[in-house]
């Protein structure tokens, strides 16, 4: 796993975390840290996304190797 996956693993865990706070306890921890509406608090929500996107390749991925595996099976 390259250093960018797992960062970008990091970035998402944390945006799914934060996202849970919101919905459980309407709590979102990241504008609580860096400041509702602050330009600090939206460069982690991009980044997040972006992350999130990233995920998609190795997901992909990896679900490309379990079908070629499926199809080698039979």
């Amino acid at each position: 796993m390259t250093i960018m996956n797992v960062l970008t693993l990091a970035l998402v865990i944390v945006g799914g975390l934060n996202w849970g706070l919101v919905g459980l306890f309407d709590l979102d921890l990241v504008a609580a840290i860096f400041g509702a509406g602050s330009l600090l608090a939206g460069a982690v929500y991009v980044l997040v996304g972006l992350s999130a996107v990233w995920q998609l390749v190795p997901l992909s991925s990896a679900l490309g190797a379990r079908e070629l595996a499926a199809e080698h099976r039979r």
